[in-house]
């Protein structure tokens, strides 16, 4: 694809340059420069609403990402469309290796804090919920669901009760390396289609997975973000932290039914279930889920 068409479409008439972004497997990202300024322009991939994606959710979740000063400046929003110009944003993503030092826990801590602290979004994250939707518009595709859903499911209604009580925060819910920017001065953090009212632990756990925090960095997150360490906090983290392989599971389930993208989501799906079955088979988990 050139994408020529879909920078006439934001900017007619105008003389645009323009490349692509490297990044996301769901979606086209343009750097777009327009009389001296740079913006981003994703234009969203087919079926998204099928992974559970709201584009005027993503919108106000960026706006109040922006508004707190941890994400880019929105400026339009293309309708039917659903695409999203922000400003570009300069920086990095950092090394993986740099986000699990205690410096960089304490930011990313301050950042996410200050989301879920925040307003209101509109739109509901439920990760079991969302899991068992994958479910069934995989089945509803022609798709198949692996069998270590089942086992998966039982474990994921256990989790659920065990954090009903939390009162649902505002949170990203995709915090991929990736999805993290730094410009020295600010980490800023992008994509948020998958953003909603959901676990605060959620985030944490997810960020924890994706980073592949040990049992200390992880610890020195929860300290960053609480200011201690308590046990039934360490013991939030580890439940979700299953959580967020089995979304991420069902995600590549869902893709492999519906995506036309040259990607292999099987295999991605079968990472995260090998995942999520070596999290369930550890004994903090097992005292975590039991207690």
């Amino acid at each position: 694809m050139t994408f020529a068409a879909e920078v006439e479409r934001v900017w007619p008439g105008r003389a645009a340059r323009f490349e692509v972004l490297g990044g996301g497997i769901t979606n086209h990202n343009l750097k777009v420069e327009v009389d001296g300024e740079r913006f981003v322009l994703r234009v969203a991939g087919k079926h998204t609403n099928l992974l559970g994606i709201d584009r005027t959710v993503e919108l106000a979740a960026t706006e109040a990402a922006a508004a707190l000063g941890i994400g880019p400046e929105v400026i339009a929003f293309v309708e039917p469309e659903g695409w999203l110009v922000t400003r570009f944003v300069e920086g990095a993503i950092p090394q993986l290796e740099r986000m699990r030092e205690p410096a960089t826990l304490e930011r990313v801590a301050r950042a996410l804090r200050a989301f879920h602290d925040g307003p209101e979004i509109p739109g509901v994250f439920d990760s079991l919920r969302v899991v068992e939707t994958y479910r069934q518009t995989a089945l509803d595709r022609g798709g198949s669901v692996p069998e270590a859903f089942g086992l998966a499911h039982e474990i994921a209604a256990r989790i659920e009760s065990r954090r009903a009580a939390d009162a649902p925060v505002p949170c990203h819910n995709d915090l991929l390396n990736a999805n993290f920017l730094d410009d020295g001065d600010r980490l800023r953090i992008v994509d948020w289609e998958y953003a909603g009212m959901g676990d605060r632990f959620f985030d944490l756990a997810n960020f924890s997975v994706n980073h592949e925090l040990d049992e200390t960095q992880s610890e020195a997150l929860l300290e960053a973000y609480f200011g201690g360490v308590r046990t039934a906090d360490v013991q939030a983290l580890e439940l979700m932290r299953f959580m967020s392989d089995f979304r991420e599971a069902m995600w590549g389930v869902v893709q492999s039914a519906v995506s036309e993208l040259d990607f292999d989501f099987d295999d991605y799906a079968r990472e995260h279930f090998e995942r999520l079955r070596r999290t369930a088979g550890s004994p903090a988990f097992v005292a975590a889920l039991g207690s």
